[in-house]
């Protein structure tokens, strides 16, 4: 999570919402849903920025991918907050200015836009990395 103000991008918060492995699905969405709902109520965020399902990958994961991002889109929409989606290459464009930039590029061009003293995990970095390019978007809008 980061914060905007004019020109400058402030690091707040980031993290990663997991459920066990060996829980049924449904149960791991619930979790998810109730993770996300938790840290809305905490932060009170504006938006939501989310990166489009990747689909070269395998169906299986790329299905669990998309129905896991349908509860962070309904979790969203319950709090009335509007959703903003990417994709990968326009995110890692973004952010480090090439959209074939590898995860290690990433979480390096995050950690140095928030003031990270250390890399994020992978995960992190890409949550982050999201924030940044939908904040880039804005400042182009405006």
């Amino acid at each position: 999570m980061i914060r905007v103000q004019g020109s400058k991008i402030s690091y707040l918060e980031c993290g990663v919402l997991t459920a066990p492995a060996r829980h049924p699905f449904e149960a791991r969405l619930a979790e998810i849903s109730r993770s996300l709902s938790e840290v809305i109520d905490e932060f009170k965020p504006e938006q939501v920025a989310i990166e489009d399902v990747f689909t070269r990958i395998n169906p299986r994961a790329a299905l669990a991918l998309a129905q896991a991002r349908g509860c962070i889109v309904a979790v969203a929409g319950l709090a009335r907050l509007p959703v903003y989606s990417y994709p990968a290459p326009q995110v890692k464009r973004a952010v480090t200015g090439r959209g074939r930039a590898s995860k290690e590029q990433v979480a390096a061009m995050v950690a140095a836009l928030t003031g990270l003293s250390s890399l994020p995990s992978a995960d992190a970095a890409d949550a982050l990395a999201v924030a940044i390019t939908h904040a880039h978007r804005l400042r182009v809008a405006a």
